[in-house]
């Protein structure tokens, strides 16, 4: 279901709240920030996590499981686009008439009156969002940001900042990127993905024009190098708005060149209005480039010096997630990506083969969603034969049921169909058992798809661990 725009009252004002789902990794980092303006807050998630936790440590009053009696003296809760309408906590918040707001509302609410940055696109988003905030944090001008993954610099994924910049991941697969009061625009690449809420391809895409000209954006930053983006920067100039693409085309008015990649670091020339620098990244991949390059547009725009951009930007050792080592046992390197769509798994493992030199690189992969995996399976197995080795397993459902014909064997099938070496194990449960008994010394083991996928790389390290220590 695609949100539209709703009116935002200031922060201040809309206290106490509480969050549903106050776990999750797109409502902890808001309801922080909230707690940290001095709001009442209180929250509910279905389980028990660290991130639960680490909120109750922080002093905010959270409970495991959902019951109405949770509101408390709550005039204002909070939702994500996950929660479903016979949430206890939600229908009884319905029937008392409190302020409902969507997790984008709030965040937006607290915005209000900064320089807002909304970082948008297909892929890329969360690092982006990550990377311009680790800049301006180490350039001085303490911004305020609200990152999908937390950094893995501090473990946080939310920061409430002095600074006038606001940095926000602005999700577009619901439509709620177009509820924040951006002055800055920021769109890492354009394709159709969410159709599920869209429809199609085209409507995905004038959703990103409406979000380019929304009331408060006075500049865009782009990739130049996609091409959705490169049209939507044409259409943008061509209606008299401020754009500045990034890339490694001619026409592009911060310009990338002398790219090199090693192991898992990146680096490029870049080059902006007379200045040309170097850039040197601590984490892998031409996508990382691109993202650093967006980053530091966005830098420029807010008039800081580029040398002291491109040395902050260095600093940045990644989200989680992210291309995320896991840990190394028995001579097996193993990573976790939250890597869903075919295009980021493609580029994930195309860094991932650099990052794994002569060794071999095995791709386990968990598909998410089933619309997703019904549209994109062929994709998706062409991506994957990047990898000499294919393990996948079953559809993580997240917010669907399940569809009629449709599960982790259309992936399979389409990843055999391109050539490559794939084996099936549709109970995630066994995934760690299955890797363990695969791999040999030198290999570079990468876990793939933003379900619980991520819950296999530590268990197979400590399996490993366990027989090294046998030895």
């Amino acid at each position: 279901m695609l949100r539209e725009p709703v009116e935002v009252l200031p922060a201040e004002q809309v206290g106490p709240v509480h969050f549903i789902a106050i776990g999750g990794a797109g409502m902890s980092g808001i309801a922080e920030l909230y707690h940290q303006l001095g709001v009442e807050v209180s929250g509910s998630d279905q389980a028990d996590s660290p991130t639960l936790r680490q909120l109750a440590a922080d002093g905010i009053r959270t409970h495991v499981g959902h019951d109405a009696a949770q509101l408390g003296q709550a005039r204002t809760v909070v939702v994500s686009s996950a929660i479903r309408e016979d949430n206890p906590e939600l229908a009884a918040a319905r029937e008392r008439g409190l302020r409902i707001w969507h997790r984008s509302t709030a965040l937006a609410a607290l915005m209000l009156g900064r320089e807002g940055v909304a970082v948008a696109g297909t892929h890329g988003k969360t690092t982006t969002t990550g990377m311009t905030s680790v800049m301006l944090t180490e350039v001085g001008a303490d911004p305020s940001y609200v990152i999908g993954s937390p950094l893995a610099s501090t473990g946080r994924s939310a920061h409430l900042g002095a600074g006038e910049a606001f940095v926000v991941e602005a999700d577009e697969s619901d439509g709620t990127f177009l509820q924040y009061p951006a002055t800055i625009a920021v769109v890492t690449n354009v394709e159709a993905d969410h159709l599920d809420n869209w429809g199609t391809p085209e409507a995905y895409r004038r959703g990103f024009e409406r979000f380019t000209t929304g009331e408060h954006v006075r500049a865009v930053v782009l990739d130049g190098d996609d091409p959705m983006a490169a049209e939507l920067g044409q259409w943008l100039r061509e209606q008299g708005r401020t754009v500045l693409a990034y890339g490694e085309q001619a026409d592009c008015e911060l310009r990338l060149s002398h790219l090199d990649f090693e192991g898992t670091t990146a680096g490029c020339t870049i080059s902006h209005d007379g200045w040309t620098g170097r850039l040197q990244l601590q984490v892998p991949g031409r996508y990382n480039l691109g993202n650093a390059a967006a980053a530091f547009a966005v830098g420029r725009l807010l008039g800081h010096q580029p040398q002291a951009l491109v040395e902050a930007i260095g600093s940045f050792t990644g989200t989680l997630r992210r291309f995320q080592l896991v840990g190394e046992a028995a001579g097996v390197r193993v990573y976790d990506d939250y890597a869903h769509h075919p295009t980021e798994v493609r580029a994930a493992l195309t860094a991932a083969r650099k990052a794994a030199g002569e060794g071999r690189l095995v791709a386990c992969f968990q598909p998410h969603l089933y619309s997703r995996t019904k549209e994109f399976a062929t994709d998706f197995g062409e991506a994957l034969a990047l990898a000499d080795l294919v393990v996948l397993t079953d559809v993580y459902g997240a917010r669907e049921d399940p569809m009629e014909g449709v599960d982790g064997t259309l992936v399979l099938d389409a990843a055999l169909a391109a050539g490559a070496q794939a084996v099936y194990v549709p109970n995630k449960a066994h995934l760690h058992n299955a890797l363990a008994e695969l791999v040999a010394p030198g290999d570079l083991v990468m876990t793939l798809g933003a379900g619980d996928v991520t819950l296999v790389g530590p268990l197979l390290v400590e399996q490993l661990g366990g027989r090294e220590g046998e030895r």
